[in-house]
């Protein structure tokens, strides 16, 4: 059987993409959360409504071994199992003026960004390899492209990002793996909820937020076998942000 892994899975633009790709795919579709179970269950139910089929998978993207742990535990228990599509998805903020950025809350969204890139991509890129097909999605931001002010630490960790996704894609493109970003820009979700929606609407061109199934469409795509010939990429999906 074939799967597809989606970490922080189980709300907003993650929860979305788990459910296009249900409806878009044939795939299985893994739910990666850490701590909200209710959340990822509500997730998980969706999918089940829509007539997909789907599982958590629960583990810290942080944490090496833990990622290790479950994902080893998972192919065990899979043996014919293949993860196909993976869409590094989680993600934190911890905004703040650069002056006032505590220790904690940059390493905190670093860790989470890009040690959460490497903790599952690396632990899933051998298979990919030797099964000669892949797609892996790394959810950036428009503050990795342009900074953002306040965002030093996000904008910085989605800026790695980006840069490991044209480094990898390089590596992998003989293999028929895509490595491809999405940087979307204001987009309506628990962690836009606390921003000025009206104010910030100003600042976009399309005068407007982005829906979370907006960015899954755009996901669901660059899964596809339609998007073969797109590797490197960082696609926006802002409103005219530039």
């Amino acid at each position: 059987m074939k799967y597809a892994l989606v970490t922080g899975g189980s709300r907003g633009i993650g929860k979305a993409i788990c459910l296009q790709l249900a409806q878009d795919s044939e795939y299985h579709i893994l739910i990666n959360y850490n701590t909200n179970k209710e959340a990822a269950l509500e997730t998980l139910n969706a999918i089940a409504a829509l007539g997909g089929k789907a599982s958590l998978l629960p583990f810290d993207v942080t944490n090496y071994e833990s990622v290790k742990s479950a994902l080893d535990q998972w192919k065990a228990n899979n043996d014919n199992g293949v993860i196909e599509v993976l869409v590094n998805n989680a993600g934190i903020t911890k905004d703040q003026l650069f002056l006032w950025l505590s220790p904690n809350d940059w390493s905190q969204v670093i860790n989470t960004s890009v040690n959460g890139f490497y903790n599952v991509t690396h632990n899933l890129i051998q298979d990919m390899l030797l099964n000669k097909f892949g797609r892996i999605i790394n959810m950036v931001s428009v503050s990795g492209l342009k900074g953002t002010p306040g965002q030093v630490n996000y904008s910085a960790a989605k800026g790695a990002v980006i840069a490991a996704t044209k480094a990898l894609a390089q590596e992998v493109a003989k293999k028929n793996i895509t490595v491809n970003a999405v940087a979307p820009g204001f987009i309506k979700s628990d962690m836009t909820s606390h921003l000025d929606e009206k104010e910030l609407r100003k600042t976009i061109p399309a005068h407007r937020f982005g829906d979370p199934e907006e960015v899954a469409h755009l996901v669901s795509f660059l899964a596809s076998k339609k998007a073969s010939y797109i590797t490197g990429e960082t696609i926006s999906i802002n409103g005219g942000i530039y």
